[in-house]
């Protein structure tokens, strides 16, 4: 076993911060030994079997080639629960679980209904509908791909999401319905390109994540149109945004009719959510 983990590590390096590997070494041996890494270092277990060498060999050949481990792996954790990943949707960040939390921190009555809009792998609309007791939760996406694995979360963690296969820029229905409504949309420049990962850009869907320089703010602005329609009256609307866009995305939200507009920083520091409410009696 011993030689067979030198033998990760001596593979991994220089790709990888000391502490990036220490990490990796350990889901690769609990992904290829269905155990803890506590249990595989702790047991008498001398060296992998054939098989199990093989597995842990292809997936460092995929980390050497810059595929996340996430993707490899096909699940990830957010919000302490597992979800299952593909490349069809974006790798649940830290950053979203802030913006959960802070949905979570509302006083809101059991029973209220939210709508999540570009869902992705539901990490969003499963975990709130885990952790709000008694709300119905929708959520909303483009693409069919996206819809599959957020439904296998749905299932993963026992709750139910109602889904639906929705283009935000088509109409909708417009009678009041949503207490609650988020999104994390696509919110990355292209000419942002150039400093991103070469793991994100080579591997993780780019219609989740870039939007024209032209039209960076596409997605706030229909989306603002949306939730007037959509949301009950004082209902409120979380987005998660880009952090050099915050006092603009909150411009729109203003320009529009909503109230009570807030831009959070997330833990780095950086402007990350911005929370507003439609005012009583508006639309």
């Amino acid at each position: 076993m011993q030689h067979s983990v030198q033998h990760i590590l001596q593979e991994l390096e220089g790709l990888y911060s000391k502490s990036e590997i220490s990490v990796l070494t350990q889901l690769i041996l609990e992904e290829v030994c269905g155990n803890s890494f506590r249990g595989i270092t702790t047991d008498k277990i001398k060296h992998l079997s054939g098989s199990e060498r093989w597995k842990a060999e292809d997936i460092v050949r995929r980390l050497k080639r810059g595929e996340p481990i996430q993707y490899i792996l096909e699940k990830t954790e957010f919000y302490g629960m597992p979800f299952v990943v593909s490349p069809d949707v974006l790798i649940p960040r830290p950053e979203t679980e802030e913006l959960v939390e802070w949905i979570l921190a509302g006083n809101r009555p059991a029973g209220c209904s939210v709508l999540d809009i570009g869902t992705g792998s539901g990490c969003i609309a499963v975990t709130l509908a885990k952790k709000m007791y008694g709300a119905d939760v929708y959520a909303w996406d483009i693409s069919k791909g996206a819809l599959k694995v957020a439904s296998e979360n749905a299932f993963l963690n026992c709750v139910n999401v109602r889904f639906s296969l929705r283009d935000i820029f088509q109409p909708v229905d417009t009678a009041p319905f949503f207490d609650v409504i988020v999104s994390n949309p696509p919110y990355v420049t292209e000419s942002e390109k150039t400093t991103m990962e070469a793991t994100v850009l080579g591997f993780e869907p780019h219609g989740a994540l870039f939007v024209p320089d032209t039209h960076a703010l596409i997605f706030y602005e229909r989306i603002a149109e949306v939730a007037l329609a959509l949301l009950q009256s004082e209902g409120e609307l979380y987005f998660e945004i880009n952090r050099e866009k915050g006092l603009e995305v909150c411009n729109i939200l203003r320009s529009k009719g909503f109230g009570s507009i807030e831009l959070r920083k997330d833990i780095s520091g950086n402007d990350r959510m911005v929370r507003a409410v439609k005012p009583e009696g508006h639309g």
